[in-house]
């Protein structure tokens, strides 16, 4: 058996264990078990070792309980890191520890899991936990040459002027959770800024060319402002850039998080032409933002290749913002130039509010941003209005 998942089972399923453990042979139940997923329950978590294989090359951890008020209790939490610290990482290439209960208290495993982490040896490809990990378990990850995919949770390690420059290997995917995206990025920029022009290897050489996938779990407060996207312009090659930031929650309530105007847009598409999926937050109904619909047209021209976009724009004067375009000789020559072919628009909770004949004008200024354009997605119903009229274009064979 190569492949195994261990889920909760029936109130049988101790005894289950215990005949298995009484008849075990000498090397075990499962010697050639290399795909492993445990789904940690009561019934299951004293036996787990029975599992564990000198194999192993994925290892898959979840969390559920069956009692009432779905919290592990204070006894069960020293069996699980017991369990966890028992694994024998050095073949693994995936390392996965899903984040799906929220009142599982990720703290008290910071010690086991920093010492799996220790443990796991070059063949490591893919690691995720919402664990914070010591700095010496961070650092033995980013030593680690064949690492590609990383979810992390925790911000990096303090470093001091001497021990700064670190070589990052070639990672394709990044997640930063929460409390870990400002001081990584910053991290990226430090490193960016000690390198020389005449060096051929510097810290990010490899992932600044590697990396496809920067993903960024809500943060409670985040702003996504120029110092929080200025260091993303490093990685050129990115094909997925995901802020998955509110603005309104427990921190921000009232406020819009979104500081970039046209021109900071602007730059962000020209340093990442490849993007195929730019989300930056969730728009919100504030509309203080000073970004404007304009900001869409430089998306649309230096991302060709886009099929998904969500960001925030003003649209108080969305209207007098399309004529705009149109007659500003700054975009003229953009207007001429091949635009991507997404066809899906995102507006979220952004307001509009428009009287006929502004429908018209703002569906076709939209298309003419987004030629192939078929939906603008958001609450407000006015935005249905716009996503019919557009659609009316089609039905017609009229497009911008």
């Amino acid at each position: 058996m190569h492949q195994l998942r261990v889920g909760q089972w029936p109130t049988i399923a101790g005894n289950t264990f215990r005949s298995l453990r009484d008849n075990s042979p000498a090397d075990g139940w499962f010697p050639a078990l290399q795909d492993l997923s445990w789904c940690i329950a009561r019934e299951n978590l004293s036996h787990f070792d029975l599992f564990f294989s000198p194999h192993l090359k994925k290892i898959s951890i979840s969390v559920s309980w069956t009692w009432n008020d779905y919290r592990a209790p204070c006894g069960v939490l020293p069996a699980i890191v017991s369990s966890i610290s028992a694994l024998a990482p050095s073949l693994l290439q995936i390392l996965l520890v899903e984040d799906g209960n929220r009142e599982m208290p990720w703290a008290r495993f910071k010690d086991s899991f920093s010492s799996v982490v220790l443990r796991c040896g070059p063949s490591l490809t893919e690691f995720a936990s919402p664990v914070s990990l010591s700095d010496e378990a961070v650092n033995h990850l980013i030593r680690l040459p064949h690492l590609r995919i990383w979810r992390v949770k925790g911000p990096p390690p303090s470093y001091s002027a001497s021990s700064l420059p670190l070589l990052f290997p070639p990672l394709v995917e990044i997640t930063l959770g929460e409390g870990a995206a400002r001081g990584w990025l910053s991290l990226f920029e430090r490193l960016e800024d000690r390198g020389s022009p005449t060096q051929t290897i510097t810290p990010l050489s490899g992932v600044r060319k590697s990396l496809k996938s920067l993903k960024i779990n809500n943060i409670p407060g985040l702003t996504i402002d120029v110092s929080f996207t200025s260091p993303i312009q490093i990685f050129r090659n990115l094909v997925d850039l995901n802020v998955l930031v509110s603005c309104h929650n427990s921190r921000n309530e009232g406020q819009c998080s979104f500081k970039l105007n046209n021109d900071d847009v602007t730059k962000l598409a020209i340093a990442l032409p490849r993007l195929e999926s730019l989300l930056l937050g969730h728009p919100c109904y504030e509309d203080t933002c000073a970004t404007t619909v304009a900001c869409l047209l430089p998306i649309s021209i230096h991302c060709v290749k886009l099929r998904k976009l969500e960001i925030h724009f003003n649209t108080t004067n969305i209207v007098d913002d399309l004529k705009n375009i149109s007659e500003d000789p700054r975009f003229q020559e953009l207007r001429s130039l091949p635009r991507c072919t997404l066809t899906y628009l995102r507006t979220g909770q952004m307001p509009l509010a428009l009287d006929e004949p502004d429908f018209e004008m703002v569906a076709n200024g939209m298309v003419d941003i987004f030629p192939s354009l078929e939906c603008c997605a958001g609450a407000e119903e006015t935005w249905c209005v716009i996503s019919k009229r557009i659609a009316g274009f089609r039905e017609h064979g009229r497009s911008r």
